[in-house]
């Protein structure tokens, strides 16, 4: 068969055209080199935003679980194993019983950087710790938003991981109501760097339900929650039950500030605590109650009280050894060392409250000037040990009263649109941190 008259083309032109070729077609558009050179750019939040929007829905129905699952301080079977079952889809190892059902998530990213860890309680309320009565566990504290936006913002890390620093370790932690869970995870060793992290926290952060409009962050700055203390005084004597009626009153006495009764005491306690130099920038709460007599006719008046600042648990202590003393053969003790008070470093709430107005809204932060007298938290443990920052995330629902957004009542009933807003902020404050 005859070939048909083609021109010679020679070898060299061939191959060079091939290469010309070759050269072209790898040529990135403007669009395909920003894209290439914002892949390996340091995170910024309006990434992680973009990366919020997807999961919205998915994260509020995670809520919605939870919230249908309450279980109380070291019962958190359900809820442990469905926070396991979500970090690791998302990519990070994750290690569970620590601390009893406590779970440990670790998320490396692929730039060099910090190690910075992120609390979530995941604990429901037992009955009696609602305020307006109970009959079952219920998640009236928040915490099942907690472990939502905990989960959410390994998420979203997780996906960007390309472009995060560091590394950041999530403790989802048992047993906070019972103040019990942190000091478990610690004696576990979250904090010691053993949970495949190049080196120990360096820093840890945390947020909280709040009564604050949603969409608002309160920041601590040297400020947080009290810590409480103990006492037992035992009466003897025919006359004992009636002195521990008189000794109950003394000490409750000691107490400058009432339990909120109606919704314009919360409304006014919540405005104390942003308000400088205010009613609650010192304070004393007392409970007191006598126990029966026992079969030797001795009255025990258990007494548990906190204060703010938490130097004034020694003047405190005093002033109940006072009171004790003119009723004969009166026995105070103090069982042990108060529980701490959280107390927040004021340069880390501060650098917060900076993020935040840039990041999320400059309208975003309120700043608080005291502590609620009412509450306390084990996070404190935590910031014992390691500097960082505890902040109130608003979740009142406009036109909602309080006691929808106020945790341990009854009604409480918090906005679901802070699942967002939470995990937007602390998706972006500890790629910030870990970047530091």
């Amino acid at each position: 068969m005859n070939r048909p008259n083609t021109p010679a083309f020679s070898r060299r032109a061939l191959l060079g055209a091939t290469a010309a070729a070759g050269v072209g077609a790898v040529v990135p558009s403007p669009a395909e080199a920003e894209a290439e050179a914002a892949h390996h750019r340091p995170l910024d939040q309006h990434t992680i935003d973009a990366a919020v929007r997807p999961l919205a829905d998915e994260l509020v129905a995670l809520r919605r679980a939870l919230h249908e699952h309450p279980e109380t301080s070291g019962q958190e079977q359900w809820t442990s194993a469905t926070v396991a079952e979500r970090l690791r889809a998302a990519g990070l190892k994750v290690t569970t019983g620590v601390g009893g059902t406590g779970v440990v998530g670790v998320l490396t990213g692929a730039r060099p950087g910090r190690t910075v860890a992120y609390r979530a309680d995941m604990d429901a309320v037992p009955p009696d710790g609602i305020v307006t009565g109970g009959t079952v566990p219920a998640h009236v504290c928040g915490h099942d938003l907690h472990t939502t936006i905990g989960v959410g913002v390994a998420q979203v890390l997780a996906r960007l991981r390309h472009r995060l620093s560091g590394t950041v370790v999530f403790l989802f932690q048992p047993g906070e109501e019972a103040l019990a869970g942190a000091r478990a995870m610690i004696g576990a060793g979250v904090l010691d760097g053993t949970w495949a992290s190049a080196e120990p926290p360096a820093e840890i952060h945390a947020l909280h339900c709040g009564p604050f409009p949603v969409g608002r962050f309160a920041v601590t700055p040297g400020v947080g929650l009290p810590g409480q203390d103990q006492a037992q005084i035992t009466l003897t004597g025919p006359d004992a039950a009636d002195q521990a009626k008189r000794l109950v009153a003394d000490v409750s006495a000691l107490s400058t500030v009432a339990f909120p009764q109606t919704p314009a005491d919360l409304e006014k306690m919540v405005a104390d605590v942003q308000t400088p130099d205010g009613p609650l920038a010192r304070f004393t709460v007392t409970r007191a109650r006598a126990k029966d007599a026992d079969a030797e006719g001795r009255v025990a008046v258990q007494v548990s009280f906190r204060c703010w600042p938490e130097e004034r648990y020694t003047e405190v202590r005093e002033q109940i050894r006072r009171l004790a003393q003119p009723y004969p053969g009166a026995q105070t003790v103090f069982p042990g060392e108060p529980f701490p008070a959280l107390v927040c470093p004021a340069e880390d709430a501060d650098a917060l409250a900076r993020h935040l107005r840039r990041a999320i809204d400059p309208a975003a932060v309120t700043v608080l000037h005291a502590a609620f007298p009412f509450n306390g938290e084990d996070f404190a443990l935590f910031l014992d040990r390691l500097p960082g920052t505890y902040t109130f995330l608003g979740v009142r629902s406009p036109g909602a009263g309080i006691t929808s957004a106020y945790p341990h009542f009854g009604d409480f009933h918090p906005d679901e649109r802070a699942i967002g807003l939470g995990v937007r902020a602390m998706a972006g404050w500890l790629s910030a941190r870990t970047a530091a």
